[in-house]
């Protein structure tokens, strides 16, 4: 199984960027940590982050055809972003939308979601661990098994 781990805006920033809302791990330690716990399910995982909400949308229509999951935190964009559904809508690929934070204990603008419908979990407010149950989420779609 493949899975592409897309990040949105700012998460290249994780260990400089308000360390008290998202740690003090670097991005570097999140693609380590998925790439360990991917080795550990026999699963590999590819990742894309960019600032650029066209970029986003590329990489989305990208996987499909060659990835079977998507692990997705769209970051600010989750907030703004209809093309970001309307991609993940349109590939059909079955997608996990993580947030490092739990924006539904942040500002009233960050509760809302655009992209939310078109994923089977939403994961929030776990940290980078958040991203390792998108991964078993995934997995377990994929065999069949609830989660």
């Amino acid at each position: 199984m493949k899975i592409l781990v897309i990040n949105g805006p700012n998460i290249n920033m994780l260990g400089v960027r308000e360390p008290e809302l998202y740690g003090s791990r670097t991005y570097e330690d999140l693609k380590s940590m998925l790439c360990g716990e991917a080795d550990k399910l026999g699963v590999s995982v590819e990742f894309f982050q960019s600032n650029h909400e066209g970029a986003l949308v590329d990489a989305i229509q990208g996987a499909y055809g060659t990835f079977e999951g998507i692990i997705i935190n769209p970051a600010a964009y989750t907030h703004t972003s209809i093309a970001l559904l309307d991609a993940v809508k349109a590939v059909g690929i079955p997608a996990v939308e993580v947030h490092i934070s739990d924006p539904d204990k942040r500002e009233n603008f960050r509760k809302v979601s655009y992209i939310r419908s078109a994923c089977i979990a939403t994961i929030k407010g776990r940290g980078l661990e958040g991203y390792l149950d998108a991964l078993g989420i995934l997995c377990a779609d994929k065999q069949g098994i609830a989660p």
